[in-house]
């Protein structure tokens, strides 16, 4: 029996060595793929010399002699950092996601090969000046270098038993691409769920349900919007009230909406030293690492000028400066949710004349699966329910994509800045700058598309012999609208209306947000007075107050009245929490916000439930709140003023619908024996940021998540935050005076989990402690050197 003992603990004693000796194999070989911080690096083609001076949150300064050696300098620490998300965006773009992931990611691939990007940037590369592909090219060299000096592959390879891919040219413009799949490819559904409603809606209910302003509006050109005049119409349309099937899934639109960014401008007039004051927090989708990757740019011009660039950057993409400040012009975006996308039925002919083109998309482990797309002067063909479109995107047109943004590193002044902005090829963009003479100004940047005619026909599926539907290319400069230096000493852009006048008929409507949150800033600007500062402006970006849903409380109060919930506990708990845990803040110990917006939302659902499910059977996010950001102003009135013919006929009164809607938050917050004072909005707005390996394999989650931390703040509010989703980088500066400057953001600056960096800076996002914008003192520095 001793023997066996004996045996058995060297047994375990033998494995348990075994599992310590392959754990630290592991270990060894993931540490082999971290970046390389210090040293000296021989890297082909360089002109001179490049140092990258990391400080101790791993934020790079990246400076030189010439701009051509930056490129590479760049590439290589983006790659070092961040090539797996890279290849991800550069994937997601071209439709290559399942070379990856296999099968699992073909209807993705599928949707997006459609576009042919892949195919549209070898053109655009073949076309392009000779000065901005070399400077493209020496880019793409040093990701390829930075990739290839890593003493083991990128660790997300070994995972997933892939080999990386070495980067080109056009995987760069893919990278662009994606963008625009991020920030305007909802605009498919908004149309399709718009066409619905119009074919189930008399032209009087659609202009009721659709209303194209309201009083939340904050236009850069009217100080008041009001209220939407159409009278309630005398009847719903047949749908109204109905339940959805129970066989339909809709969509959960109710948390994160993809509405996103902030951006406002200070003048000089309103600031303490005389010099605009930029404010920029762009909304994005957040997980590890995060979208941008923050740095700080030195080299001289043709004269020997010295320039120093500071801001974020988009890894993979051309390596430029998307937000920051170059010493005399900071500037920002938002996105500008203007029309950029049509979709035009075609007749039979067109569809016939169709040219087709044949994409093969590699799938791991299966084979390669072919896929035919057909192509028209219009665009590709998608076919929804039973019609065929063209689907008509400034991001098909041959200048969607340019090396413009560059100009940027050395425009001195408010007026140069904003002539770029208009030639840029990007999504297109709410531009707002400001500069160190203490000028601020807005446009649009990016494409505008020059239709023959402009109006809301073109925001519903058209026919191509409308005219609304006939355009090509884009407006010239000089026709772009523009605002600059107002007499408020302010200018604030957040996804909603920019303009009541004609230039908001040139931008179109392709999904604005309802304008609450831009009417807070607005409004919070003002407050800070005659004169402000960086801190001041700041500030804004960490407002959480509930005025948007401050009304909606009034209303479930009103509707929990004594009767209400007489021999009803958990009504009465319901109307208590409302009064007792409300702060008027989307606050993350607040039990009262969470029911609040509860309320409203299953509101919509009760009203909306069958023209939500009959949308959602054409496209899965389509939807009234796809089809308007505005249907909170609409249910507002109804419940307000209580049109008895448009009560659904199963109530006997507009009380009971609010009733009902309050039943079925409680019932769901209480289901498995939870109790509804623990029902905290942080409970809900906990965050879920991780890197997408954790997501994809469980077991990894904790390894390679932030932490779950209780978030203040939604979408209807300066503070966006949601659990994947929120204010991906905040950045408030005045131009030259960047030593001053505040910036935080989700995650770190590397990928890699076993990196310092990997959540650097992180908690103070979180918190919105303000940090430096500008890199600290050097902890380590790499040469670069011929």
């Amino acid at each position: 029996m001793q023997r066996l003992k004996t045996w058995t603990l060297r047994v375990v004693a033998g494995l348990l060595g075994l599992i310590v000796l392959l754990a630290l194999a592991l270990w060894l070989f993931l540490r082999a793929s971290l970046a390389q911080l210090d040293g000296t690096h021989s890297a082909p083609g360089m002109i001179g010399t490049v140092k990258v001076e990391r400080d101790a949150r791993g934020v790079p300064a990246i400076s030189g002699a010439n701009r051509l050696d930056i490129a590479y300098a760049t590439g290589f620490v983006h790659a070092q950092d961040r090539f797996f998300q890279m290849d991800l965006l550069r994937r997601v773009a071209g439709g290559e996601l399942a070379e990856l992931f296999g099968a699992k990611a073909l209807p993705l691939d599928k949707g997006h090969r459609l576009h042919r990007f892949r195919a549209r940037a070898e053109q655009m590369i073949a076309a392009m000046p000779p000065q901005d592909r070399q400077f493209l090219e020496r880019y793409v060299a040093g990701v390829n270098d930075g990739l290839d000096s890593l003493s083991a592959r990128p660790f997300e390879y070994a995972l997933i038993g892939v080999k990386p891919r070495a980067w080109m040219p056009a995987d760069s413009l893919l990278v662009v691409w994606a963008m625009y799949f991020d920030l305007q490819g909802s605009q498919e559904a908004r149309e399709l769920s718009r066409g619905w409603l119009r074919d189930h809606a008399s032209a009087e209910q659609l202009a009721f349900l659709l209303p194209e302003a309201t009083q939340w509006d904050a236009p850069l050109d009217a100080q008041d919007v009001a209220a939407p005049a159409m009278p309630i119409p005398a009847a719903p349309p047949a749908w109204w009230g109905k339940p959805r099937g129970a066989e339909v899934k809709v969509a959960q639109l109710d948390f994160a909406a993809d509405i996103g960014s902030n951006n406002w401008a200070v003048a000089g007039s309103r600031s303490k030293d005389g010099g605009a004051i930029v404010s920029d927090d762009m909304h994005l989708g957040i997980q590890l690492p995060n979208t941008w990757y923050r740095l700080a740019l030195q080299f001289p011009d043709e004269k020997g000028v010295q320039h120093r660039i500071v801001g974020v950057t988009l890894p993979g993409a051309p390596p430029v400066v998307v937000v920051g400040s170059n010493g005399h012009v900071a500037w920002g975006f938002t996105n500008s949710y203007g029309d950029y996308m049509d979709l035009v039925a075609l007749d039979a002919d067109a569809v016939k004349a169709a040219v087709e083109k044949r994409e093969t998309i590699l799938v791991k482990d299966a084979k390669a699966v072919d896929l035919v797309v057909r192509e028209t002067p219009l665009g590709p063909l998608r076919e929804v329910d039973g019609k065929t479109y063209a689907i008509h995107w400034t991001a098909h047109q041959p200048n969607s994509l340019n090396m413009n943004p560059r100009k940027l590193e050395l425009a001195s002044s408010l007026n140069e800045a904003l002539d770029i902005a208009t030639t840029m090829g990007i999504p297109s963009q709410n531009f707002m700058a400001g500069d160190d003479q203490g000028n601020i100004g807005w446009t649009i940047a990016g494409l505008l598309p020059k239709r023959a005619a402009y109006g809301a026909q073109s925001t519903f599926p058209m026919l191509a012999s409308e005219p609304a539907a006939n355009w090509q290319g884009s407006l010239a400069t000089a026709d772009y609208p523009r605002v600059v230096n107002p007499a408020s000493g302010q200018l604030a852009t957040a996804n909603s209306r920019q303009l009541m006048g004609a230039g908001g008929a040139i931008i179109g409507d392709g999904g604005f947000d309802l304008g609450a949150r831009a009417h807070q800033v607005r409004d919070d600007l003002s407050a800070l007075g005659p004169k402000t500062d960086v801190k001041g402006a700041y500030g804004v970006t960490m407002d959480d107050r509930a005025l948007f849903l401050a009304p909606w409380r009034e209303r479930a109060l009103k509707a929990l009245d004594d009767a209400a919930v007489d021999k009803q506990p958990l009504r009465a708990q319901f109307r208590a929490l409302l009064k007792d845990s409300w702060s008027g803040h989307a606050s993350a110990d607040s039990v009262g916000y969470r029911l609040t917006r509860a309320f409203m939302w299953q509101t919509q659902d009760l009203l909306f439930s069958a023209a939500n499910g009959e949308m959602a059977k054409i496209d899965g996010k389509a939807g009234m709140a796809s089809a308007s950001a505005r249907w909170p102003v609409v249910l507002a009135r109804l419940i307000d003023e209580q049109p008895a013919a448009w009560l659904p006929p199963d109530y006997k009164s507009w009380q009971q619908v609010q009733l009902v809607a309050i039943d079925k938050v409680i019932a769901e917050l209480v289901k498995d024996g939870k109790a509804l004072s623990n029902a905290t909005w942080g409970a809900r707005n906990a965050a879920s940021i991780s890197h997408p390996i954790g997501n994809a394999v469980p077991f990894l989650h904790t390894w390679l998540a932030a932490p779950a931390d209780q978030l203040p703040g939604d979408s209807h509010m300066p503070r966006v935050a949601g659990q994947t989703f929120g204010q991906s980088e905040r950045l408030t500066v005045t131009p030259g005076k960047e030593e001053q400057g505040i910036f935080n953001m989700p995650g770190g600056q590397s990928g890699h989990p076993l990196s310092p960096f990997f959540l650097a800076g992180h908690a103070e996002w979180v918190s919105g402690t303000p940090a430096p914008l500008l890199p600290g003192t050097p902890v380590h520095t790499l040469t670069f050197v011929r």
